[in-house]
């Protein structure tokens, strides 16, 4: 018969798991298939191909990556098509706990977001002291921006924005309480970020994007977009990202057991120094632990061209 952690057979050739400083081996017939559904940005920088394959030759666990925007990943596993979740917009996390899908929200790590835009700046966003008064300008200004419209975290973020914002604001395209500016200078796409900062750079637009995707794009070879980034460092830009591995009480067929090593891996000393390592165009685009506390107003990471 095969040998179990925890009472439960695990189908994988030899799972190798690190809990708290120990190690079980698990040896039946099959691999395990662990499923992930995360934010676009933590595929779309590259970072999950930068950390996976050392969770796979730990454990033997093959991690199959669901990347969709926030809202959409943690309606996945509200229908039990996952097994644990990395994303980025605490409210709908702790919502997802609430509600008896999640087990835990642990931080993993933090970048920002950043509001980008075209180099000579129509709307003097570059000139602002906030990201709401940026992007109030460039509504006053009716310049093209370019939203996600698509309940992502960064969706989320761009609407608490525009809600801090002076705007008078109509019903959104992405569900009964989502909120967007009246004009057709506004344009919700619905698609993933890598694809609206495309899109934005092909009309000239501002769009609101998180750092790691937008620096994956403009310093890849050759670069992918030529926007610039015009408004960052305010501390309402904070980016936060969690794990949280799906309840097995509300989905017993779930992968309990490796979506739990998963977690524990993630948060791992040893993997938390691989994200503060991975970089692009020789810049940081993620920072491990919990995002500190906002304390003021300054504190900007430096940008592309150290503004």
């Amino acid at each position: 018969m095969p040998r179990t952690l925890s009472g439960l057979v695990l189908p994988t050739a030899a799972l190798l798991f690190a809990c708290q400083g120990q190690r079980s081996v698990v040896t039946t017939a099959d691999p395990i298939i662990l499923t992930l559904t995360t934010t676009s940005s933590t595929e779309n920088s590259g970072l999950l191909a930068w950390l996976h394959p050392g969770f796979e030759a730990q454990t033997g666990v093959r991690v199959k990556v669901i990347a969709k925007g926030t809202g959409a990943a943690l309606q996945l596993a509200r229908e039990g098509n996952a097994d644990v979740v990395l994303v980025h917009a605490p409210a709908l996390e702790h919502d997802f706990v609430a509600d008896g899908y999640g087990r835990a929200r642990v931080p993993v790590m933090y970048n920002d977001f950043v509001l980008i835009g075209p180099a000579d700046d129509p709307a003097a966003a570059s000139t602002c002291t906030s990201a709401t008064q940026a992007m109030a300008g460039i509504a006053q200004a009716e310049q093209l921006f370019v939203s996600r419209g698509d309940a992502s975290g960064t969706h989320v973020k761009e609407q608490e924005l525009w809600v801090a914002s002076p705007l008078e604001l109509e019903p959104g395209s992405a569900g009964e309480t989502s909120r967007q500016p009246p004009g057709a200078w506004y344009h919700a796409v619905g698609r993933g970020m890598g694809p609206t900062i495309s899109y934005a750079t092909e009309r000239g637009a501002y769009t609101l994007s998180d750092r790691g995707t937008y620096y994956a794009l403009a310093f890849d070879d050759p670069p992918r977009t030529d926007l610039q980034i015009l408004c960052e460092g305010d501390p309402r830009l904070a980016n936060p990202y969690s794990v949280i591995a799906v309840d097995p009480a509300r989905f017993p067929h779930v992968q309990a057991q490796a979506a739990q090593a998963y977690v524990q891996w993630l948060t791992s000393t040893a993997t938390q120094e691989r994200i503060d390592a991975f970089q692009v165009g020789g810049r940081q685009l993620f920072h491990a632990g919990e995002a500190p506390p906002v304390v003021g107003s300054t504190g900007s990471p430096e940008g592309p061209t150290g503004s």
